[in-house]
């Protein structure tokens, strides 16, 4: 698939809309987009019926005109004669650089915005309307109203929804945490957790192959220190206005405490981009801490950004701690701009509804690893998942349940080959523990570890389903003994079965697990198992791959 195209569409009298357009520019070539910017008189304004995505970025002069160099697109645009529905194939954002001490204020940006939606098109976010007067040329999204102590307090909690509706990201249940068991031996270097959720009550149903989606919170210590930099009572209580036509976003409650928006909604622990410290800048009155704030923003101070951010994985909540001045600065108004919101993280499902009903089983390793500063970085949902104990009492997980990219065959009779190492055998035991109830015997699985005492995972399971005659496990303790066995080995030295099963009986091969070197050196065993068992050459192994791959009967599901 080709990389998507932008253009960049300026309207500007003394240069600050160009400059704010080519700073977009800059932006999207960042994140590997295609772009063109332009002057609007530049370009032909007939052409706009083929563009996908525009961003218009235009200022007021006077009293409410269009810049000189955007006065022809101006006239044509506005010509009784165009279509309604002309512009129906394009998505775009309208950006208008003003002053609102004027009368007109943005104008312009306001009038192309519904011009273009009368002309059919999509624009993607409410019209950006920066305003000169401000101190920081932008608004905040959102105004914080702080409630008086003496109002009366609501408990911001989970409620579990009355309705029919089947759980959704705007709509998670919560799920009660049955179990949460550490499945690795206590010496072994990784914590792996085999967690248990009730989704009774919640209309959820869910295949082999699909994914359940959860949005975890930050952990106590850092909704405390966050709070402490900023000088906010968690316990606080407030409203939030939009100071624009946006509506306030529907996961935070009205009102809302200090506690909940921080440790349920802003991704403090997050690693920040660039535009975080461009924004942190225009706080700085401490002239050190501005000059490096400012270097990071800029093109030139990339790489020791690199050095200082994205090496190490430091946090937005560290980088508050290491810019005292400014955090101390900071208006909370802006948390809304300044932080992203805590994204949903997808875990495999690991169990099927056939044998464990109204449950949700997902088998989670927990991120933790050093970098040059001293405190271990931690994978924000796995250290927060490990941390809720359901020993001490009832604990919840908001949850929605996805179709995951793996699909399996329907077909009783075709076998099943998997390749599942270390946390990848997730989504093969959903799928086994459903061919197993529906008596399908053609199943191989391939799992692989570090030890057959630390970390084989579900090895009770698969014992009992061997003897049962429902699989065929081939196994790859890597560290073992002297050489290290992956996975991949096992396959190259099964090349006869897999051949017979894929050949002549049209199995299906799946992979999951980690995207490192695995996927590829399984391939590789693959077509060499091909080459060797089924006596064709390298091009032709090639193209059986190829083949199975564009029908469905190899198929692939990692991360990194």
């Amino acid at each position: 698939m080709s990389n998507p195209a932008l253009l960049v569409l300026y309207g500007s009298q003394t240069g600050t809309a160009q400059d704010t357009a080519q700073r977009l520019a800059r932006q999207a070539q960042r994140r590997r987009l295609r772009v063109r910017v332009m002057p609007l008189d530049d370009y032909n304004v007939a052409n706009l019926i083929t563009e996908s995505l525009v961003v218009f970025v235009c200022s007021t002069t006077g009293q409410g005109d269009p810049p000189d160099n955007m006065k022809n697109f101006w006239r044509f645009l506005f010509k009784k004669s165009l279509p309604a529905g002309s512009l129906s194939q394009l998505d775009c954002a309208i950006l208008g650089l003003g002053d609102s001490s004027y009368p007109k204020f943005n104008f312009v940006a306001k009038k192309l915005h519904k011009r273009l939606l009368q002309l059919g098109a999509c624009v993607l976010l409410p019209v950006g309307l920066a305003d000169d007067q401000h101190d920081l040329g932008l608004p905040p999204t959102y105004t914080f109203h702080f409630l008086d102590d003496m109002q009366e307090k609501e408990e911001v909690q989970l409620r579990i929804p009355m309705d029919q509706t089947v759980p959704s990201q705007s709509h998670p249940f919560p799920a009660r945490m049955v179990f949460n068991r550490r499945v690795t031996e206590p010496s072994h270097f990784q914590d792996v957790r085999h967690i248990e959720l009730d989704v009774t009550g919640s209309n959820i149903e869910f295949a082999a192959g699909d994914v359940v989606m959860m949005r975890p919170c930050n952990a106590p210590e850092d909704v405390q220190q966050f709070c402490q930099l900023l000088k906010l009572d968690p316990e606080t209580r407030f409203t939030l206005s939009p100071t624009d036509n946006t509506a306030v976003p529907a996961r935070l409650p009205q009102p809302c405490t200090v506690r909940h928006l921080v440790e349920s909604y802003l991704d403090i622990a997050a690693v920040p981009r660039r535009s975080f410290f461009e924004l942190l800048s225009t706080f700085a009155t401490n002239e050190l801490e501005q000059e490096k704030l400012a270097e990071f923003s800029s093109a030139a101070g990339q790489d020791e950004l690199h050095n200082y951010c994205n090496r190490p994985r430091r946090t937005m909540l560290e980088v508050l701690a290491d810019f005292p001045h400014t955090t101390a600065e900071l208006k909370v108004d802006y948390l809304l701009d300044l932080f992203p919101e805590i994204q949903p993280r997808s875990f495999s499902i690991a169990s099927s509804l056939r044998a464990h009903p109204n449950r949700i089983q997902v088998l989670v390793a927990v991120v933790c690893y050093k970098t040059k500063l001293y405190k271990p970085r931690k994978g924000l949902c796995s250290s927060w998942l490990a941390s809720l104990d359901p020993a001490q009492g009832d604990v919840y997980v908001p949850l929605w349940v996805k179709k995951g990219s793996l699909k399996f065959p329907s077909d009783k009779e075709t076998p099943v080959i998997m390749v599942g190492p270390g946390t990848g055998v997730a989504p093969f035991r959903s799928v086994l523990q459903e061919r197993t109830a529906e008596g399908r015997t053609a199943n191989v699985l391939f799992f692989g570890c570090r030890s057959k005492s630390k970390d084989f995972y579900f090895r009770t399971e698969w014992e009992e389903m061997m003897e049962a005659g429902f699989l065929t496990l081939f196994t790859a303790f890597s560290r073992d003994q002297e050489a290290k066995v992956y996975v991949q080995h096992r396959v190259r030295d099964n090349g006869e079965l897999l051949w017979d099963l894929i050949a002549n009986k049209n199995a299906c091969f799946y992979i999951a697990g980690n995207a490192k070197q695995m996927p590829a050196s399984v391939c590789d065993a693959l077509k060499e198992a091909f080459q060797q068992a089924g006596g064709v050459s390298a091009e032709e192994a090639e193209q059986m791959l190829a083949t199975m791959e564009k029908t469905g009967r190899f198929q692939s599901e990692t991360w990194s």
